[in-house]
């Protein structure tokens, strides 16, 4: 087997994906010369893998694996799920035998309807329906005090299930991150270098994960703070956001990278 150059892993909103208007166009010029390469491109995202497969399609990557729900599982290469997975069936299973009185004070996206979740996330209709064919694991909302909270959350851990709290949601899942799945994409190229693209706080496991770890400017968040290996290079920041960033940065690495292989 022919080795390629190295890996790229790549979140999506904010990052290749623009962060209003979800367009990928500016970074056009990077992808095609990546695909020249023969340069995998990884999709690692909080979306669903139901939400990553057509678009995956669509930039021509469905013959590699996607990282889906933040980590949570790995989407097959040309895989496109319609139906929720069997992981998110057992995550739901495990979550139904904590105590009654804390199972009724979660809701999740597998107790409401596609209409209740465009509600909740203020997402199209379509976009709705794709969120809620989970593979591997649940958002939700818990309506409880914080120490209800940490004793549900205890509940679960003794159950085998990972709570990680964001600005909106308590998601539940059997635990991995965006660096676990790196790890075990990666490992279907053993010895290649590996780059990731970021631009948030939950991205940054990934981002220290890689040989290079890019950050992506995104002027809608507040910035990443100094970077550990940033002062020695391993770490960069773009200086344009989203996709035109993706663009600067994928095309600098490839023409750093063959000043060094030629120097």
């Amino acid at each position: 087997m022919t080795l390629p150059p190295f890996l790229v892993f790549t979140d999506l909103d904010g990052t290749l994906l623009d962060h209003e208007s979800y367009a990928w166009e500016a970074a056009r010029p990077a992808l095609v010369k990546l695909q020249a390469l023969r340069v995998p491109v990884i999709l690692a995202s909080s979306k669903t893998a139901a939400e990553i497969a057509p678009l995956r399609a669509e930039l021509g990557l469905a013959d590699y694996p996607a990282i889906a729900e933040n980590g949570a599982g790995l989407l097959a290469p040309g895989a496109e799920p319609d139906a929720p997975g069997p992981a998110y069936r057992e995550l739901r299973a495990r979550l139904d035998k904590v105590a009654p009185g804390m199972r009724a004070r979660f809701t999740g996206f597998g107790d409401w309807s596609d209409a209740e979740v465009a509600e909740v996330t203020g997402l199209p209709a379509e976009n709705a329906r794709l969120a809620r064919i989970r593979a591997f694991s649940e958002p939700g909302v818990f309506d409880g005090t914080e120490a209800e909270e940490a004793a549900f959350v205890a509940a679960l851990d003794g159950l085998g299930v990972t709570s990680r709290r964001g600005g909106r949601f308590l998601t539940l899942s059997l635990g991995g991150t965006k660096a676990d799945r790196m790890a075990e994409a990666a490992a279907g190229w053993p010895g290649v270098r590996t780059v990731a693209l970021g631009d948030a706080p939950n991205d940054v496991e990934m981002l220290q994960t890689a040989d290079i770890g890019i950050v992506i400017a995104n002027d809608h968040a507040k910035p990443l703070p100094p970077q550990e290996g940033e002062a020695e290079g391993r770490i960069r920041r773009s200086t344009k956001i989203g996709p035109a960033g993706w663009n600067e940065m994928m095309l600098k690495l490839v023409s750093d990278l063959r000043e060094q292989e030629h120097g």
